[in-house]
């Protein structure tokens, strides 16, 4: 009897690891927004890069947030510093809004499929309203980042690069190379 039970502890603890591992989303069907998680909805309606501008960060762009936290290393001028908290509020306002847009349509897309009234037309809208909006988004902070790289000199790029980590980078190279 004792092997019995043993067996069958055994074999549900397998079933319910099997489980586990077949249910990745489980939880995640009681999230407000379904597709996304807390700390990406946070992000979105504080208007946060979230790691989107990282072609532009690690190309030698530096990202107005960042340059203002190092503004004392890359020993910014206060014209400097002003144009670049004019880039970090103008981002940040365009895209809490269009986060909080993009958040509204993440819930319609939910409540589309929760619904039941879901076809493949009112998908193609839903999904293309959401791929527009995080295109603006995306758009906002790589400017942002573009017109960053304008208001720093040549040198301040390079010591941007290098205290953000990135001395070994393709940037920080090609920021060498134009000093020779």
């Amino acid at each position: 009897m004792n092997k019995y039970i043993v067996s069958l502890v055994f074999i549900l603890f397998s079933l319910s690891c099997l489980a586990g591992n077949s249910a990745p989303y489980i939880g995640q069907e009681n999230r407000e927004v379904k597709s996304l998680s807390k700390i990406e909805v946070e992000g979105y309606l504080a208007g946060k890069g979230m790691g989107i501008a990282k072609a532009a960060e690690l190309n030698g762009y530096p990202g107005p947030r960042h340059v203002l936290d190092l503004s004392k290393e890359l020993n910014l001028t206060e014209d400097q510093i002003r144009k670049s908290n004019s880039l970090f509020t103008t981002m940040q306002s365009e895209t809490i809004n269009l986060g909080a847009s993009l958040i509204q349509k993440e819930k319609e897309l939910d409540e589309l499929f929760f619904s039941g009234n879901v076809d493949h037309n009112k998908l193609e809208i839903s999904l293309s309203q959401i791929g527009k909006i995080k295109s603006k988004i995306r758009m906002s902070h790589l400017s942002a980042h573009i017109e960053q790289k304008k208001v720093l000199t040549t040198h301040q790029v390079s010591l941007y690069a290098h205290y953000r980590g990135y001395s070994g980078s393709r940037s920080a190279l090609k920021n060498q190379s134009h000093h020779h």
